[in-house]
């Protein structure tokens, strides 16, 4: 098994469940948490999940995957819009990164629609729901072990 998968989420994305449910469902963090382990199993992926509303903490999770992990699966939420810093930190690892946002951002407000983490991810997702983090986790199997690919 190769070092864990890093699952960042950013801010407010702990209120998952209850805030906007209109935009980004029903399900909670918990869920996403929950489908996301049982996927890697079955990849025979190990993960580690997160959230934090600090950036720094964001970052400082990043820094250490440099070492302790062989992917990123980033959901910035609003820090994609903002964040430089995460960005840089991206851009510090080698590592493969994907964007995951749970929202189709570009059919939302106009400041959603440029992300500084796009400019360090192999890919983004966004606009499916959580089963985004799903796609993410399979791509990310395939990024590690190209003789994965399906088909």
């Amino acid at each position: 098994m190769t070092k864990p998968i890093l699952i960042l989420n950013g801010p407010n994305l702990n209120l998952l469940g209850t805030r906007q449910p209109e935009i980004y469902g029903r399900d909670t963090l918990a869920d996403v948490e929950a489908r996301c382990r049982t996927l890697a199993g079955q990849l025979g992926l190990a993960m580690v999940f997160r959230q934090s509303n600090a950036e720094h903490q964001i970052i400082d999770w990043i820094q250490d995957g440099r070492t302790t992990a062989s992917g990123i699966i980033i959901n910035p939420a609003a820090y994609s819009h903002t964040s430089v810093a995460i960005l840089d930190a991206l851009n510090a690892c080698d590592l493969p990164v994907l964007e995951v946002h749970i929202s189709n951002v570009h059919r939302r407000e106009p400041f959603r629609h440029h992300s500084y983490v796009s400019q360090a991810a192999v890919g983004v997702i966004a606009g499916f729901g959580i089963h985004g983090y799903l796609l993410a986790l399979r791509h990310m199997a395939v990024l590690l072990d190209p003789a994965a690919m399906p088909g």
